[in-house]
């Protein structure tokens, strides 16, 4: 439940004062309260129109490692040698991972 931090609090002389008919309205209120759904499951049930991607195949075209790019031994991704760092053991580390 979402509790408003910037909300008036009630003092023990408001508390004390409350009717008891509003303590039951309140009462009422939690009982009446919706049941959780889960949300994967709900969304598992919307269809975009026209999003049939059943018989589509993804095309990528990889491209071996150039000259000026070098593959950093911490995080294992291929850089631009601008973001070379610093080498360590003779391995080449990127700025990412060195700081």
């Amino acid at each position: 439940m979402a509790t408003d931090y910037d909300a008036p609090r009630k003092t023990e002389d408001d508390v004390n004062e409350d009717s008891i008919e509003e303590l039951k309205a309140r009462r009422a209120d939690k009982n009446t309260g919706s049941v959780d759904v889960d949300e994967t499951e709900h969304a598992e049930g919307f269809e975009l129109p026209g999003a049939d991607l059943s018989g589509e195949e993804l095309s990528v075209r990889v491209m071996p490692r150039q000259a000026d790019e070098f593959t950093c031994s911490k995080c294992f991704l291929v850089h631009h040698r601008s973001q070379l760092a610093k080498e360590v053991g003779g391995l080449p580390v990127c700025t990412e991972c060195a700081a």
